[in-house]
């Protein structure tokens, strides 16, 4: 299926300024050293004439280029490299250990290497982002009844004081109280459209969004105000059920999500995303329309506030609602992102860049 692209010199303008919102929109290819790369890759930026464009890898690939050995355009984005899996492994298998460098190094990596990247894809180093797993675990058993010392010491900390300090940093809470605050799992998730943040308490999905969206710290700060969990590094059922349905979703198999919301916020807030949950798959709606749903149809402007506040993508559906005149209007994700999940849905894009 011929899939569309945005102008030329769009991606033009995209590809030179490493754009990682037009991840999954468009591969770059460049005649003199027949390589294609993502919109984002690091390399040294050819002249604009000497690249042309392709909508999937298999595309580029026909075409004669090769991939980047930079970029990695044949995999999807910002997942683990292959040299950190058997640190991501070792992880996984036990998450209440205790790292120090010693240990990073015992699997051949170099912690100065595994700092920086850490801190580039998730904001804080490994050894916060591992004690912070704990702390999470530590809070999960909390919740269940454990007390704070055998929390504290089950999960990895060794000493009281310290695990109580923890605790507190992180939920602003004495430690007695940290257990009703409960934790909000972040996990990043993997999508055609780049990499998306998921929050999650232990009933219901509160933030989807991409993670270069410029409004996503202002998304945190509003969902800790709501919502009063504690946002750690993690996953759980919910963001389990989340990573499959959203699979399906960019694979063209699912048309309407299942996994639970919590849309706590304003009243008018609520009752504007309410609406919006009810433009289904592969139909569009104005400002106007929704703005009629509520029962106020001079609210557009505020409808449209509303709209842009959304802090879950896709799952509740913004993306969904155009101009009335039928022009895409605005998207915080950014129109081109919009564009895809709307000829997604109508059949006009084959399902996924890499396939």
């Amino acid at each position: 299926m011929l899939t569309p692209l945005p102008p030329r010199a769009e991606m033009i303008e995209a590809f030179l300024g490493r754009d990682t919102r037009y991840e999954g929109i468009f591969l770059t290819a460049v005649k003199t050293t027949g390589i294609f790369c993502r919109p984002s890759c690091s390399a040294r930026k050819p002249k604009p004439e000497n690249v042309e464009f392709f909508s999937s890898a298999k595309d580029a690939l026909n075409h004669g280029y090769r991939p980047c050995k930079r970029c990695h355009p044949m995999q999807p984005l910002n997942e683990s490299p292959d040299w950190l899996k058997p640190l991501m492994d070792a992880l996984e298998s036990d998450p209440l250990k205790r790292w120090k460098d010693g240990d990073i190094r015992s699997l051949g990596l170099e912690p100065e290497r595994v700092r920086r990247w850490f801190k580039q894809h998730h904001g804080m180093t490994f050894h916060a982002y591992s004690r912070s797993r704990r702390l999470g675990g530590a809070l999960g058993a909390m919740k269940k009844g454990e007390s704070q010392t055998h929390a504290a010491f089950d999960h990895g900390f060794e000493s009281l004081s310290g695990f109580r300090t923890a605790i507190e940093r992180i939920t602003g809470v004495p430690t007695g109280n940290a257990a009703e605050k409960g934790a909000l799992y972040l996990h990043r998730i993997t999508t055609p459209l780049g990499p998306m943040l998921a929050g999650a308490t232990e009933a219901a999905v509160c933030l989807l969004e991409f993670i270069d969206r410029p409004m996503l710290p202002t998304q945190l700060k509003r969902i800790r105000d709501r919502i009063e969990e504690s946002p750690i590094p993690g996953s759980n059922q919910i963001i389990l059920q989340l990573e499959e349905e959203l699979s399906a979703y960019f694979d063209g198999t699912l048309r309407a999500f299942n996994v639970p919301l919590d849309m706590r916020d304003t009243e008018f807030q609520e009752e504007v995303w309410k609406v919006l949950l009810e433009v289904t798959y592969g139909t569009t709606a104005s400002y106007g329309d929704l703005s009629k749903a509520i029962g106020n149809p001079g609210a557009v402007r505020a409808v449209a506030r509303a709209n842009g506040d959304n802090r879950m993508a896709i799952l509740i559906p913004c993306h969904r609602i155009i101009g009335s005149d039928g022009s895409l209007t605005g998207y915080g994700g950014g129109l081109h992102r919009k564009r895809f999940l709307l000829e997604l849905e109508q059949g006009i894009r084959s399902p996924g860049l890499f396939d």
